[in-house]
């Protein structure tokens, strides 16, 4: 049977994995993409009944799978988890930092209650998941440390202010990352896609016309979630640090690094041909 990430096994013979949001969207698609390629997973998710029937199904199919309900905003939960999985296969290659939720609305829109739900999911949770992983991922000099931002991280949209502002904290404790573990062997990617077909809007929080716009966004993708995850583990697999996702969403990327003042402006020019749109 060929490998489908190739790079990645070659680089971590044992193939431990532990990705958190595992239970749908993303997460369930990257599960299912390492379990093709015969890697031991531990899966973290808040839904039980959900996680329990994937781990019976990848069990059922030869996969090692260990399961670990919990919440990513209990610290002491997820390292718990991770540690016991580390234990149980005596280490850690590959951490995935991917639960996250979305809420939208402006600053003044957006309550303290939804700023905090959302600041301790998305940024936190990924504090969490990192500092419970890198002592493993240090020790074999040689880990991979993934955390799931959004093209949210750059973009900088209105209307998704705390979202932005979650995914840009992501986005710059990977690099602040990429830089404190360099010396220990530890790769640290950061994932920066646009809009594809995913679960944030099981627990999304914001108005019923920023939910319809979110859903037509991602209804309009034809970026499958099967495909994302093959490209995250493609490219953080080849030691890419940002990945943003689809390809053809770089040219975003460069021109807000390059050219920030313009950026925004494209930004607005956007925003009022949508209003004009509606």
């Amino acid at each position: 049977m060929s490998l489908q990430f190739p790079r990645l096994a070659a680089r971590f013979p044992r193939k431990r994995a532990f990705i958190t949001g595992a239970g749908s969207g993303l997460g369930l698609a990257l599960t299912h993409a390492l379990a093709r390629d015969g890697w031991s997973l531990g899966l973290f998710d808040h839904n039980l009944s959900r996680l329990t029937a994937i781990e019976g199904e990848l069990s059922a199919a030869g996969v090692a799978v260990l399961a670990y309900p919990g919440d990513v905003t209990h610290s002491n939960e997820l390292t718990v988890a991770v540690n016991t999985f580390a234990t149980s296969n005596n280490g850690l290659d590959i951490m995935v930092n991917n639960a996250g939720v979305a809420c939208a609305g402006n600053l003044m829109d957006t309550s303290l209650d939804d700023w905090q739900w959302i600041v301790d999911i998305n940024l936190m949770g990924v504090v969490h998941g990192s500092r419970a992983a890198i002592p493993h991922l240090q020790r074999n000099g040689s880990g991979l440390l993934i955390n799931v931002a959004s093209a949210a991280a750059f973009a900088s949209a209105p209307g998704m202010v705390a979202y932005n502002a979650t995914k840009a904290a992501v986005l710059s404790i990977s690099e602040t990352l990429c830089t404190e573990l360099r010396d220990a062997g530890t790769q640290v990617s950061v994932v920066m896609p646009t809009f594809f077909r995913s679960g944030l809007l099981e627990s999304f929080r914001g108005s019923d016309e920023h939910r319809a716009g979110a859903a037509r966004a991602m209804d309009n993708s034809t970026y499958a979630v099967d495909q994302v995850a093959r490209d995250v583990l493609v490219q953080a697999g080849a030691g890419r640090t940002h990945i943003v996702l689809p390809g053809s969403a770089r040219w975003l990327w460069r021109l807000k690094r390059w050219m920030p003042g313009v950026f925004l402006k494209s930004v607005v020019a956007m925003r009022e041909k949508m209003r004009a749109g509606r």
